[in-house]
């Protein structure tokens, strides 16, 4: 009589295996929590005049008690009472939500068009969408200067052609919509690439048979291809829009004095003010404006799955 043989699971204890696992974990804890940690424990100290600037806190080895009796919320507290924070954070998910709905608007037809393409060509696309890494991120966004300024490229193109008389400019550099330019320009690929994952994998003859079945193309794409791409449309926004929250060089060099974003008043509070226990209190009040929403909407995804 034949005996079923159990399957193997792999040996648990080999500590290559352990090691392939925890790697990750060290690597989050190294750039990631201890950072935090430093962060969230300046953000409870006040300004000094010194170096570093402002007065040590939870220093040396004592009770709980006496750490607790350390927490002082003065600077969490300073940002409710200033208006300019709260505008500075509602500023900059403005324009991150504005940011992200552009890109998936001019990324998702590009993705789409690359996974139509003939598969010879894929390859060669992709590296167009990833050309531009191959320049540095600070030589393109100056490179905008050159051609959003009054006098620049763009100015020129459109005299030109005759759509602006000779003494005629165009007023977008220092303004939101410069940086929405920029912002999109940078992030572009970062949008085009997760929609593209998704889409290449999708199954084509979805499509024919709703085709065969008499669905127009319009009503296709909303009920088939939309829908499974959805993984690509969610990883591709949050690639954007978590980093261009906390965007500074763009806003700095393309905005102007009333593009409030909370990377300019973060470089304020630390360089010019010198403030860092507010200026902590700031990026930890903004990394919880990010994180927390995100993984609830990662554990709702979760139990749906």
């Amino acid at each position: 009589m034949a005996t079923v043989s159990e399957p193997q699971t792999g040996d648990r204890s080999n500590p290559a295996r352990w090691l392939v696992v925890a790697i990750p974990y060290i690597w989050l804890l190294l750039f990631f929590a201890v950072p935090f940690l430093i962060i969230l424990k300046i953000s409870f100290s006040d300004t000094a005049i010194s170096i570093p600037p402002y007065t040590p806190v939870f220093e040396g080895f004592g009770a709980i008690g006496d750490y607790l009796s350390q927490l002082d919320f003065e600077n969490y507290l300073f940002l409710t009472d200033d208006p300019l924070y709260f505008q500075a954070y509602i500023s900059s998910l403005r324009i991150a939500l504005i940011s992200t709905f552009l890109l998936l608007l001019i990324g998702y037809p590009m993705a789409l068009a690359m996974a139509r393409a003939p598969s010879s060509i894929r390859p060669t696309l992709v590296m167009l969408v990833i050309l531009p890494f191959w320049t540095s991120f600070l030589i393109r966004v100056y490179a905008w200067i050159g051609i959003l300024k009054p006098d620049g490229l763009l100015t020129l193109l459109l005299q030109t052609i005759g759509l602006m008389g000779p003494d005629d400019q165009v007023q977008i550099f220092r303004t939101d919509y410069a940086v929405f330019i920029g912002i999109v320009y940078s992030y572009l690929p970062f949008m085009v690439l997760p929609l593209y994952a998704a889409l290449e994998k999708m199954d084509n003859t979805l499509l024919e048979a709703a085709s065969d079945l008499g669905c127009p193309p319009w009503k296709a794409f909303w009920k088939i291809t939309f829908p499974l791409s959805l993984p690509g449309v969610i990883a591709g926004s949050m690639i954007c829009f978590i980093p261009i929250t906390g965007e500074f060089v763009i806003p700095d060099l393309l905005g102007g004095a009333d593009t409030l974003m909370i990377g300019k008043t973060l470089w304020t509070e630390f360089f010019s003010n010198r403030d860092w226990p507010l200026a902590s209190a700031v990026a930890v009040v903004l990394l919880l404006m990010l994180v927390v929403p995100i993984a609830i909407f990662q554990n709702q995804q979760k139990k749906v799955a």
